[in-house]
């Protein structure tokens, strides 16, 4: 069974929201979001009701720019990297529309616009929503170091992305289109560095992009871009390695949301960016925006996602990874 889904409707995405903090206005995307917050904490008390905040605002943009309320919305998809998802059930939580959560890691976005795409192509909902997160400081407080402990980096780890990303999709007669997804599978090499998030993820993408290519009779060369999110610098060139050892090249038009957020060595992030947040906002607020100009007329998103928690790491598990793609377009037709 092929794990790609053709959407017979192509449906749209009618609406997209990208929040920033100030790394990310700071970095090469900066003028992309739709709003730059300097405060880490949101105008709260903790990191983590400022990471819901963070989702809160990604939501209100998105429902702002589209003209509609909360009430218009018949799912929404949404997670984050915390534990439960809570930076999105705290964040969402007023809003009261029908809710699924869901966890691909940096996956996330990718995940919540095939699962959009696929209730609205089925004709579940009219709308759905997807939205996810990650901030700098929640991530290192769960997945590392508190950060007063002054933990040092490792040259293959990458930055978590303080940034919420919203979108909707809806059976509309407005690019960009939602024309096929590929449903990815976990995979695992056995790496088993928390610091190298990038290799243990670099696999997953791979066998998702080649899974579509395969599925569809299609090569790189039918996109202006594939877009892949977070693999990083160490994982960028992995996914490239193996794609050319079937015979695939994709370094002419391969995009790394991780390498795209930040300005590598001036900003001091090491192998590029990482988090829910990263692929989620540059899809939507650099992405979506060209391609609905025509600017860009096809794409495929693969984000990417590690699926590790601290425990089992420590425990010498290795790092199981995921990759969920959906291809984007312009058009109705190549």
């Amino acid at each position: 069974m092929k794990a790609t889904k053709i959407l017979s409707t192509q449906p749209s995405v009618t609406a997209f929201a990208s929040i920033g903090g100030k790394k990310e206005g700071e970095g090469p995307l900066g003028d992309y979001f739709d709003k730059i917050n300097d405060d880490p904490y949101f105008s709260t008390d903790t990191y983590e009701k400022g990471e819901s905040m963070l989702q809160k605002q990604a939501v209100r943009h998105c429902l702002d720019k589209a003209g509609l309320d909360a009430g218009d919305i018949d799912v929404l998809f949404g997670g984050d990297l915390l534990n439960q998802c809570v930076g999105t059930t705290y964040g969402v939580r007023s809003f009261d529309m029908p809710f699924l959560g869901i966890y691909g890691a940096c996956s996330t976005m990718s995940q919540g616009l095939l699962m959009a795409s696929l209730f609205v192509d089925n004709g579940i909902c009219e709308r759905a929503m997807a939205v996810t997160s990650s901030h700098f400081c929640t991530a290192e407080r769960q997945y590392r170091f508190p950060l007063g402990y002054g933990g040092q980096r490792s040259p293959t780890s990458q930055w978590t992305v303080t940034a919420g990303a919203s979108l909707i999709v809806s059976r509309h007669s407005k690019p960009p289109y939602a024309r096929a997804c590929t449903i990815g599978k976990i995979v695992d090499m056995g790496v088993c560095d928390a610091s190298n998030m990038g290799a243990a993820m670099a696999p997953a993408a791979f066998a998702t992009v080649k899974s579509f290519l395969d599925d569809m009779a299609m090569q790189p060369c039918d996109f202006d871009y594939i877009v892949t999110g977070d693999l990083g610098k160490v994982g960028s060139r992995l996914f490239c390695e193996l794609m050319q050892r079937e015979g695939v090249d994709v370094s002419q038009n391969h995009k790394d949301c991780g390498l795209m957020m930040y300005h590598a060595h001036e900003q001091d992030v090491h192998s590029g960016a990482s988090g829910c947040g990263c692929a989620g906002s540059t899809l939507c607020g650099y992405f979506l925006p060209k391609l609905r100009a025509g600017e860009i007329k096809n794409i495929l998103f693969a984000a990417t996602g590690a699926l590790l928690s601290p425990t089992v790491n420590m425990q010498g598990e290795s790092i199981p990874s995921i990759s969920h793609l959906v291809w984007l377009s312009h058009g109705t037709t190549i």
